[in-house]
């Protein structure tokens, strides 16, 4: 028995706000946001939709993709960084929007790296033979923690969601393995200590540049390949530069990796399964192809996923 994504979905809010939007609030310009970090635009939800709303959006497009009904869920597992207030969970609020009532239900925290810890979480639950179907969610409404004041991080972040119903699949397809880790020493240059997110940008890419690369590498050598096996990566969509790194480190040509920055910006625990949505959209992910998903984040954590698409 191995677990495998056997449905996907994603929303984002309407709203774009490009750089040129953000010229007009603070000291910044396009040409210097594009070249530092390949972000043109980014989704802002507006006031009256919070983590939960854009969760199930996307929630609902996954469970009808995965052909199952609500019902047939047995947990729902919400990565994320800004639920809608400290409890009750957002999947909890998730479990009851749905009507997913036989559904256990929780959130963890790891923030970029959320979505990657909640499909390992989950592939556990299937191989056991505990459960059968696992949403996963990565989700969030990161436009209310961040100081629209400050250059460092206003341009950097956006709101999105994006969501994974794990199930079973067949033995040569599906989450071949997985790297996980965290280095607690650098919690102190990303953090939200008050109302708003303060970064040591410098120090969070030295450790990303670093990070990204090996832990991807880790993840294709545990399942027994190689670089030269990995078809498609699908990175944090951070920073251009960092996810370039990462590609290097595997030796892949340009349009082997994933890119959905500069559409979305930095959706943190969302930023994966919206860029693999969109790349399943655009056709550059076919049937047994090898992927990577890689992504780091605040704590400081890490994590990464080798699995062969398809059911």
């Amino acid at each position: 028995m191995r677990a495998g994504i056997i449905g996907i979905g994603k929303y984002v809010p309407e709203n774009i706000v490009t750089n040129l939007d953000l010229e007009k609030k603070v000291d910044t310009n396009d040409e210097w946001i594009r070249t530092r970090t390949g972000i043109k635009e980014r989704r802002i939800a507006k006031e009256d939709m919070d983590t939960s709303h854009m969760s199930y959006k996307a929630a609902v497009e996954a469970i009808k993709d995965a052909d199952i009904s609500p019902e047939d869920l047995d947990m729902i597992i919400v990565a994320t960084v800004t639920p809608d207030q400290p409890f009750p969970s957002v999947s909890s609020m998730l479990q009851h929007q749905l009507g997913a009532h036989k559904a256990a239900a929780m959130d963890i925290s790891a923030a970029c790296a959320g979505f990657i810890y909640g499909m390992v979480t989950g592939k556990q639950f299937i191989e056991s033979g505990t459960y059968k179907n696992v949403l996963v969610v990565g989700t969030e409404k990161l436009s209310k923690i961040v100081d629209w004041n400050d250059r460092n991080t206003a341009v950097l972040f956006g709101d999105g969601s994006g969501a994974a119903v794990l199930g079973r699949v067949s033995e040569d397809r599906g989450i071949l393995s997985f790297d996980l880790g965290s280095d607690g020493s650098g919690g102190e240059h990303i953090k939200q200590p008050g109302e708003f997110i303060q970064m040591n940008g410098r120090e969070v890419f030295k450790f990303a540049v670093r990070q990204m690369g090996e832990s991807s590498l880790k993840a294709v050598e545990k399942a027994g390949l190689s670089k030269e096996d990995v078809d498609f990566l699908i990175p944090h969509q951070a920073n251009i530069r960092i996810m370039e790194s990462a590609r290097q480190r595997l030796d892949l040509p340009v349009e082997k990796m994933s890119k959905t920055v500069d559409l979305y910006g930095n959706t943190s625990s969302a930023s994966i399964p919206l860029s693999l949505m969109y790349d399943l959209e655009h056709g550059k992910i076919k049937d047994g192809d090898l992927i990577v998903l890689v992504g780091f984040g605040a704590g400081l954590v890490w994590g990464s996923i080798a699995m062969r698409w398809g059911r």
